[in-house]
């Protein structure tokens, strides 16, 4: 089973920035696609973002225009770029794994907190 670990977390002021990454053990074409979700205590997990292997990325609405995900095929990772942090952004991030040889994976998660 591929595992997936990301990095990249941390406290961050309102309107600042953070960039995550995460590596995957094989090759990141076992993967149909790479995708970012976020969960708080309150709320259940929630889609942010999604490299797929052919074709465009897909935001979610609540990330549009902050955050861009991007990918580098031969350090078999990717990354997301969260530009204007808000309160509302804090959550664990988690990179998944969709679909493919691996079928679904997950990582273990990183945590943002955005915080003045």
């Amino acid at each position: 089973q591929v595992q997936l670990v990301e990095s990249g977390g941390g406290l961050v002021q309102p309107g600042g920035s953070l960039k995550l990454s995460c590596v995957v053990s094989g090759s990141i074409f076992g993967c149909n696609a790479m995708g970012w979700y976020r969960q708080d205590a309150e709320k259940q997990r929630e889609f942010v973002a999604r490299s797929p292997r052919f074709g465009s990325n897909h935001y979610g609405d609540s990330v549009k225009g902050r955050f861009t995900i991007s990918r580098d095929n031969a350090e078999n990772t990717i990354y997301l770029q969260m530009n204007s942090l808000s309160f509302e952004d804090t959550a664990v991030y988690y990179c998944k794994c969709e679909g493919g040889s691996y079928g679904d994976s997950w990582g273990q998660g990183t945590q943002v907190t955005v915080s003045s």
